[in-house]
Order: structure tokens, then sequence, then C-alpha cells
């Protein structure tokens, strides 16, 4: 496992429990709005503090009975091959695991569900997929997003989520967000923040206002069973 950080209090990165954050390092997707440059970019990885697993379980023993569950983002968790074993070291420990992940990867996701080995798995979907190339990269597959989508929600507990932002997100394109999930139990529309972002043009890119946000969360309750907005 390549580690480039660690959160060891957090209480919004899994919901509803106090938490541990491990960031991974390496992304096969370009999302121009990404808020963690420093474990996509080339340049800035080799700038990034690599962080050993034996350090990351040392603290995780240290708070058995305190901490309730790690979650495991990135970069991109599923391009880590030696994920099952370090999530089975976390489990073995007593924590919930819950998992980030862009869906690029359905294999190993499909690995992880069949071991059980994820509590809780939050998807990011970055657009439609009609739209999903132009923000990501021409180089992904739609076949393995959709067939993570599939996958994720056999999950134990599941979320989808979308950073939204007016320059690359219309009211039409997250309805069609909406019917390509529909039926889904729980969708989260994100807040674009213009800081550290991938592209630093982006940095000068407009959120949506609040209250479009708010009209766009009422829009989607037809499709889900709930529908949250986070900063």
């Amino acid at each position: 496992m390549i580690i480039g950080g660690f959160q060891k209090v957090t209480l919004i990165d899994y919901p509803g429990k106090i938490a541990a954050t491990v960031f991974t390092v390496g992304c096969n997707f370009l999302c121009p709005f990404c808020h963690n440059s420093e474990l996509v970019d080339g340049q800035k990885i080799k700038n990034q503090p690599i962080i050993t697993e034996a350090e990351i379980f040392k603290f995780l023993s240290s708070r058995q009975g305190l901490l309730e569950g790690v979650c495991v983002t990135g970069g991109e968790p599923t391009l880590q091959n030696d994920l099952p074993e370090f999530i089975k070291q976390i489990k073995d420990r007593g924590f919930l695991v819950k998992l980030d992940t862009n869906g690029s990867n359905p294999e190993m996701l499909e690995k992880l569900l069949d071991e059980k080995l994820v509590d809780f798995i939050a998807m990011d979907i970055k657009a439609p997929l009609e739209k999903y190339k132009k923000i990501v990269g021409e180089k992904i597959s739609l076949e393995n997003i959709q067939r993570s989508v599939n996958l994720v929600k056999l999950a134990p507990e599941y979320e989808f989520r979308t950073t939204v932002l007016p320059v690359l997100h219309s009211k039409k394109d997250i309805l069609s967000i909406g019917r390509w999930l529909q039926g889904s139990k729980k969708y989260c529309l994100q807040q674009f923040k213009p800081n550290k972002t991938l592209d630093a043009a982006f940095t000068k890119e407009k959120p949506f206002d609040w209250d479009k946000i708010a009209h766009l969360r009422l829009s989607l309750e037809i499709f889900f069973d709930k529908v949250e907005v986070r900063e």
C-alpha cells in the first residue's frame, strides 16, 4: 500500500461514526476539480511524505474501543493490489471499514464484497454517463463504471455522490444522474470548493449558489430513498 495521508480522527468521512481516514496515493482519473491534487498529480506526489502501514496499524491498535471505523480513500484505493490484505488487518482489529472509490475497478470491488471486507462503500459519480469521459479522461471504461454501480448496491451500506459545479454540471445533467441511479438508497450532492484543485484554472470557478443546490436536491428526491447536500 502506498499511503500519502492519515487523519487520526474524523467525524465526517464515515457517516455516523467516529473514524480515522487513510489516503492512498495515485488515481487513474484526472478530474479538474479534484481537491486532493497532492495524491493525484505526478509531480506533487514526489513531494508527498509516505506513511507506512506499520504506523497506521500501531495507531489503530491503540484506539481499539475508541474509534469505530476507518475510511480508506484517495486518490483511488482500488488501484492498490494490497488493498484486501490491508483492509483485513484493519477489520481484524475490530474496526468497520468504509471505502471511497471512483468505480473504475469493479474486479477489486467484487473481491472486497465477496470477502466481506467493506461495511460501507461511497462511489463518486462524476457526471451522467454520456459526459463521463469529458470530465475524467478518455481512457476510462463506461462498462466498468456501470458494473461498479451495480456492485456498490450490494454493500451493507452505500451511497453515491457527485461534486457539482456550474461549469461542468447543468440541471439536466444532475437529473440524468438521478434517472441513471434511480432506486438507490442514498445520493449526495457535494458543493465544489474552488481551492487546491488539480487544474489550477478551476480555483477561479464559482460554485453553485446554495439555493440552487437546495433546488437540485428537491428535484432528485423522486429518484432516491434519501438525498443529502454536503459542503
